[in-house]
């Protein structure tokens, strides 16, 4: 397997590559993924990602035939730095995205399979496009196992509470059609061109102020967290703090002058 890399403009695309095994990850490719994902947060000239998958799948989850058994209590390894916790056998935290802090979008186009550990990758990115074949299931309870990485806590975020509730509960799927109208993607296309979509759909983000995106990043992560009172106030904050931003000049001048603007990311 390999995890491929290719740069559009100041998007990043990320393709898991091993469709003879519908692109389940073992830890090499896990840890692969984790430093791709770093080069996107820490490189300045990156403004978002698009994941996607090679073949039939997007992901199926972890390998679990190329995981190695516990070396240690979960106590020892869940309180351990985090190579020794994998290899000590917590491998849920090598797919675990939620402790990059990012801060860019991340989209997800989810082109076949998006099952467990993959579905989970999924739902940890900012925009979802599938697939007229995209199908995603949570199915960790027929095997007497709980979603590690995030699962849970995502679907009740990105869906009514009933529906997530059968799919978690159950390890039912639901197909592309009905993942759109439920609001679990955006955007359903042909598979054929799904990719191409999908970094559209990046360039038109790239295309706004990277300041502003930034911005519009943090308060959309952290507004769940929060009472309305206070994540309202963070949008006033961060709207301060934009104001004065040369990007902002500019915004505002191209508007007037009926132009596109020129961002620099100041």
């Amino acid at each position: 397997m390999s995890v491929d890399v290719e740069r559009h403009g100041k998007t990043l695309l990320v393709t898991l590559n091993r469709p003879d095994a519908l692109n389940a990850l073992d830890l090499e490719h896990l840890d692969s993924l984790r430093g791709v994902l770093c080069e996107l947060r820490d490189d300045p000239s990156l403004l978002t990602a698009v994941v996607t998958g090679s073949g039939r799948a997007f992901c199926v989850g972890t390998d679990l035939k190329d995981v190695p058994p516990p070396t240690a209590s979960f106590a020892q390894g869940y309180f351990s730095p985090r190579k020794e916790s994998i290899d000590a056998g917590v491998y849920v935290r090598a797919l675990t995205i939620s402790s990059l802090n990012l801060g860019k979008p991340l989209i997800a186009a989810v082109n076949g399979y998006a099952i467990g550990g993959g579905f989970e990758l999924a739902l940890a990115a900012d925009l979802r496009v599938a697939s007229e074949t995209a199908s995603f299931g949570m199915p960790e309870a027929r095997w007497a196992s709980v979603p590690g990485v995030g699962g849970v806590s995502y679907l009740l975020r990105s869906m009514p509470r009933a529906v997530a509730m059968k799919l978690i509960l159950t390890g039912d799927r639901v197909e592309a059609a009905d993942a759109l109208r439920l609001g679990l993607v955006s955007d359903v296309h042909d598979g054929a061109v799904l990719v191409d979509r999908a970094l559209e759909l990046a360039a038109r983000i790239e295309a706004n102020g990277p300041l502003a995106i930034q911005g519009l990043k943090l308060v959309s992560d952290r507004t769940e967290e929060m009472s309305l009172s206070q994540s309202i106030e963070l949008e006033q904050l961060l709207w301060g703090l934009l104001r004065d931003t040369d990007d902002r000049l500019e915004g505002r001048r191209a508007f007037v002058e009926r132009r596109e603007p020129q961002y620099e990311g100041r």
